[in-house]
Formats: structure tokens, sequence, C-alpha cells
């Protein structure tokens, strides 16, 4: 019996030992074809633009081609549902926003483990959300805005990503929590919609990443009031920050990162942030981006992970007081 049982040990640790050695194998010749890097929201939309910028460098860095799929819808869970079903083998990468770690918070289910169906590879870059409303409006500053808002309930609305992300938490915060507000709030299928209904004056006010209003900014079809972030942006240096609009604490920032289906060999997890850390580096990169007020940014996985906890329990506290539930 004993004998039996060693022999069962024995090709166990075999068996074991052969795996990891095929899977380092693996690691070690990634990528030998195409990668997809899934993008939960449409074409067009800010983090569509550094899902292409980031694979078209990871394909001149790899030699492999990295290539861009929408799959947009839900709050950005549908991609984000059919990336945990991918095989863990690094061939399927997830670009994400914090709209990732908040679904599970304003929603009873959603299609994914946001902690434990996946392992985080790294930060690609952050940006500041903006206030923003169509020229027709008179306010010239967000004091003026509040004041508007306070005297006309009900008249003004205010155009989202979508219901539950962060831009529509942050208006919650901002107009109902902070200020007693009564704003009528339309929630799009991601941020390009929610930028050009503003501009056809459908929906009246904004509040989103500067990247996703930069053009029509400097193109006048919209009024930036305020930069939702500690320090004045670089690309709108005239546009004061929220505390200096008389509004402190309300600071909301856009970032975005990569992660893969949990189980991917470690080998591939960090030869990805690797290239990830060296394609935002990158001095082409970096003028692409700064153009569309994008910083390019980098972490490793576990600071990446930490990030993303830290980001779910400033959302809860929002969601809890605002009482936002999607079922």
């Amino acid at each position: 019996m004993k004998t039996v049982l060693r022999f069962a040990v024995g090709l166990l640790s075999l068996i074991i030992a052969s795996v990891v050695t095929e899977r380092n194998a693996e690691a070690e010749k990634y990528p030998t074809r195409p990668v997809k890097v899934i993008q939960p929201y449409p074409a067009g939309g800010p983090g569509d633009v550094i899902a292409r910028v980031l694979a078209q460098k990871l394909s001149e860095q790899t030699g492999s081609q990295f290539y861009v799929e929408n799959l947009p819808g839900a709050g950005g869970t549908i991609g984000a549902a059919a990336a945990s079903k991918a095989p863990a083998d690094g061939y399927t990468i997830l670009m994400i926003n914090q709209d990732f770690v908040v679904q599970p918070i304003i929603k009873s289910k959603v299609p994914y483990d946001a902690f434990n169906g996946f392992e985080p590879v790294g930060l690609v870059a952050t940006a500041p959300e903006m206030i923003s409303v169509h020229p027709s409006v008179p306010a010239k500053d967000l004091k003026q805005l509040i004041a508007l808002l306070k005297a006309n309930p009900g008249k003004y609305s205010y155009a989202t990503p979508g219901h539950g992300t962060s831009p529509h938490l942050a208006c919650e915060r901002l107009f109902r929590i902070m200020h007693g507000l009564d704003v009528v709030h339309v929630p799009f299928q991601g941020g390009a919609p929610a930028v050009q209904s503003t501009i056809a004056g459908h929906t009246q006010i904004i509040h989103i990443i500067a990247p996703a209003v930069a053009a029509q900014l400097k193109e006048g079809t919209l009024r930036a009031l305020a930069v939702a972030s500690k320090a004045r942006s670089p690309a709108f240096p005239d546009v004061p920050t929220l505390e200096e609009a008389g509004v402190p604490n309300h600071e909301v920032a856009f970032w975005m990162g990569g992660l893969v289906p949990v189980g991917t060999p470690r080998e591939i997890i960090d030869l990805l942030q690797a290239q990830f850390a060296k394609a935002m580096d990158d001095p082409d990169v970096k003028q692409r981006l700064a153009v569309l007020d994008f910083q390019p940014a980098a972490s490793t996985p576990e600071q990446f992970a930490a990030h993303m906890r830290a980001e779910s329990e400033i959302w809860k506290a929002v969601v809890r007081d605002a009482n936002i539930k999607v079922e």
C-alpha cells in the first residue's frame, strides 16, 4: 500500500512539474499569436483611444499583433463578462476604468468577480474629470451653475456614459448629496454619445473626463466650468479646480488599466506589465496622450490591485448616501 502511495505521489509530482515546465515554456515564447484587447465601451470614446494607442505600441514592442475589440454595454459589464470567460493564457486583456469596481456596488448581480475573477496587470493612464456645459447655459462658473440649478429644479439635465458610472456617481455626490439639487440624469452607452448629446443641447451639463471633451472645449461647442482634480489641467490652465471654484472635497480622476483572467501565469503578467510600462513611457505615446490631457501611468500588479480596492471603498460611500441601485 505504501509503495502504491509513494508511486502515486511521485507520479503526481511529475505531472505537476511537467505542467509547470510547459507553462514556463509558453510564457517564455509569449506572445506567439494575436492578443485580443477588450475595450468594454464604444469606439471613439476616451478609453478606446488609450486602448488603441497601447495596442499599437505593444504590437511594435513585441512583434506580435495586439488588436482592440469593442464590446460595449451595461456599464462595461458585457465586455468584462466576455473577458472573464476567456482562457487564462495571456491572449485576452481587459482594459478597465473605475466603472469596473462600481458596477458590483450598484447592481445586485454582475457577470464577473471584480477581485477574484481577474489578475491585475497595471495602470496605464489617468486623467482629470471636468464639468462642462452647453454654451446656451447662462452660468459662467460653478457657483453660478449651482445657483441656476437651485432656482430651476428639474429643468436642467446632465449626461453621463451610463447609469452607475463614475461620472454619474460624481454628479450625484456634487448635485444631490452636497447641494440638494434636482437635476435630471440622462445616461448613455459610452462617453462619445453623452458628449454629442450635450453638444446638441439635448442635455445641458456633462461631468466627464477632460479628454472626452478636449476638442469640443477648444472649438467652443462646450464650455468648461471646473476641473475635478487637485491641480489645474495642463491642457486647460484657465479652468479652475473645483476647490478654487468653491466646491472642495470633490476630486474625481479617471484611471485605466489592464487585467487578465485569473490563473494567467505570473510570468506572462510580469511580461505584460513591463510592456505596459515601456509603452506608456514612450515619448510618442506621451505626446499623443498629452494632446488629449491623458497622463501616462505605471504600476505593479499589486499596486493596481490596491488602487482598485481603494476606489471601490470611495464609491461604496457615494452609492450608500445617494441610495443608487440597479436591478
